[in-house]
């Protein structure tokens, strides 16, 4: 039997990283609350609404990040790595709801739109741009998929201030107040999509589905190529966070070897699945006449 696993750093940034997107964005509510309430729009106040909401699903990811770099315990084998995607579930689903509530205020408008404060909606843009536009900056080299909701969020935020933007220099010198609901639906239906493939690959590794990123055919294929290897069977291959991927082998070998010429196998092995960015490995070594016991061999 062969066991191989190695550590990675990349949730230190991620904390840090979500730390700082959630402080930006509750003190953004804040103001965008107050400039909102000055400025009469309900469109700002719509988004107020949804940012508060993101600040509570940012403050669960930050939590929930914190929780993944605890080490295994005897109720938790492989660790808390999984309760980021927990935080990352979470914030899809709040999303989700903050997209709908932008929408039912929005479609309204298409057929009664209001007049805001031009001039006060531009300059809470311009602060919007800017400080969402930084928390992107931060968050824009993140690996894990919990990274990657938050970075969604934020996305939104500036791609919807940006709306917001123009939607307040037309309304300064045209009277079309229509334009700003239709740019909102039509972000809010970009987001809406990218919240799909991001449910859709959070459930794919909470079902142990194989990464998106990997065939297993391929792994199969380059165990098989390691000198004294004929063939390998019954390969599991999964991941607990989107990027700690872990996979399991029963490894046929040509015939019996004794320990330290093993270890050189597995060490062939290990470097050969390491190309796939798999960190943590068990082999199983048989022999061509051993009959494996586990029904799905």
């Amino acid at each position: 039997m062969g066991h191989h696993h190695n550590h990675s750093h990349s949730h230190d940034h991620s904390e840090g990283n979500i730390k700082v997107t959630f402080f930006l964005n509750l003190i953004f509510t804040i103001i965008e609350i107050i400039g909102g309430l000055y400025t009469s729009s309900i469109a700002i106040l719509s988004d107020a609404l949804h940012d508060l909401g993101d600040s509570l699903s940012l403050g669960l990811s930050w939590y929930f990040q914190r929780l993944s770099k605890k080490g295994r315990t005897s109720k938790f084998s492989f660790g808390y790595k999984r309760f980021s995607l927990l935080g990352a579930i979470i914030n899809s689903i709040v999303l989700i709801m903050g997209s709908f509530f932008v929408l039912i205020h929005a479609i309204p408008q298409l057929w009664n739109p209001e007049e805001p404060n031009a001039k006060g909606m531009m300059y809470l843009a311009i602060l919007g741009v800017i400080v969402n536009g930084a928390a992107v900056f931060k968050l824009r080299k993140g690996h894990s998929l919990n990274e990657k909701v938050v970075s969604l969020h934020l996305l939104e935020d500036v791609l919807g201030w940006v709306a917001v933007l123009i939607g307040s220099l037309i309304m300064m010198f045209f009277d079309a107040p229509i334009i700003d609901p239709i740019l909102s639906i039509l972000i809010t239906a970009f987001v809406l999509f990218n919240v799909y493939k991001n449910i859709k690959e959070s459930m794919r590794i909470i079902l142990q589905g194989t990464p998106s990123d990997i065939e297993i055919d391929e792994v199969e294929n380059e165990i098989t190529s390691v000198n004294k290897v004929i063939s390998t069977h019954d390969c599991h291959l999964w991941s607990l966070d989107g990027t700690y991927h872990i996979l399991t082998a029963h490894v046929v070998l040509d015939k019996n070897y004794n320990l330290e010429e093993l270890s050189q196998i597995k060490s062939q092995i290990f470097d050969t699945v390491g190309k796939f960015n798999i960190k943590h490995t068990t082999l199983s070594f048989e022999l061509e006449s051993e009959e494996c016991e586990l029904e799905d061999c």
